[in-house]
């Protein structure tokens, strides 16, 4: 396949259109489901009551909830799945943007739903529930999640009517961002003159070769994000301002404790992998000063050059010689996980060409069976090629997920990128271990470049989006003081590592992760560190390793952060292991800085 005809992914095997009978009724049934539902729990009164033991019919209503909430939401999955589909490759496709918001409703009705149950079981008991009934006991991690949940819950009224808000208020804010980012087009002055793209097109050409096309590009970010910031700055005031008001009277201390528990970290956890991001820093920050002087940047890394490959290699890849790098890391670890790169093109998983509506970025959703839908935006960098196996990480972890119920799937965050940072771990080492000199070098530029952003841009977007919840406890934030504290915050995290006077005030605008949830940055910053913890458990004994992995994978939705770390023989609330993670990273910057010397003589 040539770049020019980069693939673009096919749902045509669940529906052939929007208008085909199966998915109109696929689309019927779905509401019916939700009223049946809705009218199960309430014949099963299934929400908060008096605190007591658990009887036989209990346990036989448990049965019958838990089995028809997983059928109903597993149906309801795939049905926004393949319509998502159309909606983040055509964002102006008005028929499925409405199909989405009716779905929307249906969420908001099946929503409060799991709220009712975790007061319910917290009346009951999880284990109690579970002594009893054998479907309640196949989901006893999930149940005592929610019998956790039932603590900063709203009353049953409040949580309905706050679902039902959800679709007008915080959802459709960040729809518009979403539509507005994908829409957006602006010039470029290109060396061979000046061109009008889409800024997913844009974003791309950060990893082009020459230097004065990436210059372009963030001169032309420059002067197109403003744009459309004033309607941006209304929806993260939205966004923020209603998850405030919610998490106060959830009871939560902050955002962030409502964030830990989302992603099923305890604060111990999250706060020695700080400390340890923290002490950090300087290293990346020396990092950034030399890859700055490589690119004859004098006062450390000009953000244009955050992302630039290497002048005297070559970066670029074709999308064959893409997937075949990608496949053949992948085959260092099993065929198992070279097969599914295979799959993915052949059953046309992917979507990889960047184009005007599509949203930006990458990411992979489950679709049906454990077939997944990843999202690409190709550049032809090296970079590419490592959030292609990053995606294609995500989709190996569904297929381990396929047999498992919705209920006992519901992946957090910091948990569900322990796949993708592993697979992407695998196509470093494997180059690692057989190039040397300039080759080498820049793998470890690629390489470095995306964990200076886990672990420094995403230090950067926390320290920015805890300033954000802060503030707008108090009023509305502006265009200009929101760019303010982002600039603020990429000085706290790169400091004197980047050219200060080329930071980027407009991060907030494009960054569709401050739209859509809340703290959703640090557990990527969380996946790469366990990734990377993980992948010197494989090299320490590969076949113990592989014969555990499928397994805990499979459990990411039912287990804690600790008991998967526990799986591993991993102590995840030690800094120590952390730091281990780290210095993984460190060394590479010292390899990094050997091979660069000659170049900077």
């Amino acid at each position: 396949m040539s770049d020019t005809t980069l693939p673009r992914w096919s749902v045509s095997e669940l529906h052939e259109s929007f208008d085909s009978r199966s998915f109109l009724d696929a689309m019927e049934r779905a509401g019916a489901d939700a009223d049946r539902l809705v009218a199960l729990f309430d014949e099963c009164e299934i929400r908060a009551i008096a605190r007591r033991k658990p009887t036989t019919q209990d346990a036989a209503n448990a049965d019958r909830v838990i089995a028809a909430f997983n059928e109903t939401v597993e149906r309801s999955e795939i049905l926004g799945s393949y319509v998502y589909a159309t909606v983040s490759t055509d964002t102006r496709h008005e028929h499925a943007q409405s199909l989405l918001s009716e779905l929307e409703v249906l969420d908001a009705k099946v929503g409060p739903l799991l709220a009712r149950l975790a007061d319910w079981v917290a009346s009951l008991g999880a284990d109690e529930l579970a002594s009893l009934s054998i479907v309640a006991r196949e989901h006893l991690g999930p149940l005592q999640r929610l019998q956790a949940r039932a603590e900063h819950q709203m009353s049953e009224v409040e949580e309905g009517l706050f679902a039902e808000l959800g679709t007008v208020g915080s959802s459709a804010w960040g729809r518009l961002h979403g539509d507005l980012t994908s829409q957006l087009t602006t010039e470029v002055a290109l060396p061979e003159g000046t061109k009008t793209m889409p800024m997913a097109a844009v974003r791309g050409l950060a990893t082009h070769a020459d230097q004065a096309v990436r210059r372009a590009a963030y001169e032309a970010e420059m002067h197109a994000w403003p744009k459309i910031s004033v309607a941006c700055a209304a929806a993260m005031n939205s966004i923020k301002g209603e998850a405030n008001i919610v998490n106060r009277r959830r009871n939560w201390r902050s955002p962030l404790d409502a964030s830990l528990y989302g992603n099923s970290v305890s604060e111990a956890t999250f706060s020695a992998m700080q400390s340890a991001v923290l002490d950090s820093l300087p290293d990346f920050r020396r990092w950034m000063q030399v890859k700055g002087k490589l690119h004859g940047d004098k006062s450390g890394l000009a953000w244009w050059n955050l992302f630039a490959p290497l002048d005297f290699t070559s970066n670029q890849l074709s999308w064959d010689e893409g997937i075949s790098l990608v496949k053949g890391a992948f085959a260092s670890y099993s065929p198992r996980l070279a097969h599914l790169v295979e799959r993915s093109i052949d059953e046309q998983w992917l979507d990889a060409e960047p184009r005007e509506g599509k949203v930006g970025g990458a990411f992979c959703m489950p679709f049906f069976g454990d077939r997944s839908l990843v999202l690409l935006n190709w550049s032809g960098s090296a970079e590419s090629a490592q959030t292609t196996a990053h995606e294609l990480g995500h989709a190996y972890h569904n297929t381990q997920l396929a047999h498992r119920t919705p209920l006992q799937k519901r992946l957090p965050m910091a948990l569900a990128e322990t796949a993708s940072i592993f697979c992407e771990t695998l196509v470093v080492e494997e180059g690692l271990s057989r190039l040397q000199g300039d080759e080498r070098l820049a793998l470890l530029n690629v390489d470095l470049i995306g964990a200076n952003q886990v672990v420094v841009d995403i230090h950067s977007r926390f320290l920015f989006e805890t300033e954000v919840f802060a503030r707008r406890q108090r009023r509305t934030l502006g265009v200009a003081e929101l760019n303010e504290m982002m600039l603020e915050a990429q000085q706290a995290a790169y400091g004197d590592g980047i050219d200060a006077s080329t930071r980027h005030p407009h991060m907030w605008v494009l960054k569709p992760h401050y739209y859509g949830s809340h703290f959703y940055n640090w557990p990527y910053t969380y996946g790469l560190l366990f990734g990377l913890g993980l992948y010197a458990k494989f090299r320490n004994d590969p076949d113990r390793f592989r014969d555990g992995y499928d397994d805990v994978l499979s459990r990411a939705g039912m287990d804690t952060a600790e008991e998967l770390g526990e799986a591993f023989g991993i102590d995840v609330t030690d800094k120590a292991f952390w730091t281990a993670s780290l210095d993984v990273l460190r060394a590479r910057i010292t390899d990094y800085e050997k091979l660069a010397a000659p170049h900077l003589a």
